[in-house]
């Protein structure tokens, strides 16, 4: 499970009930939701909650480096809380569903001296596709 409500706490991040909601919201394994769904979820919790402070609160999660954004069709901006822990992405080319993945070795590794053209590499994002077991099942 993220512990972004835990980490948010130790910063010290004044958790107002509109941040705190967005924070319970974004926070758990497997978490990649639109700004549109985190408000959708965040308004059942807290009617009153605007998107405006919706939106706002991802920025600054994001600015703060406690959120990631996450964009695997180029299209929608995702929010992902666990942005402490490695990990890459597994995404279903049909529905959009979003796993959390830990593959084993070091992907810099992957990258030879000769293709990295005088790069210093220091970051690496992979994203595995393919169909989950839900949309498997429906084309069958």
């Amino acid at each position: 499970m993220s512990d972004l409500l835990e980490r948010l706490r130790t910063r010290g991040w004044r958790l107002t009930a509109q941040r705190r909601v967005v924070a319970e919201v974004l926070d758990g394994d497997h978490v990649h939701l639109t700004a549109d769904e985190v408000h959708a979820r965040a308004a059942r919790l807290l009617p009153e909650i605007s998107r405006a402070t919706v939106y706002n609160t991802l920025g600054e999660l994001v600015t703060l480096g406690e959120v990631l954004e996450v964009s695997t069709d180029g299209r929608a901006r995702r929010y992902d809380p666990n942005a402490h822990h490695a990990h890459q992405h597994l995404v279903c080319s049909h529905c959009g569903t979003i796993r959390d993945v830990h593959p084993v070795g070091d992907p810099l590794a992957a990258l030879p001296a000769g293709e990295r053209f005088g790069f210093t590499v220091s970051d690496v994002e992979v994203t595995y596709r393919g169909t989950c077991p839900d949309c498997s099942a429906t084309a069958a």
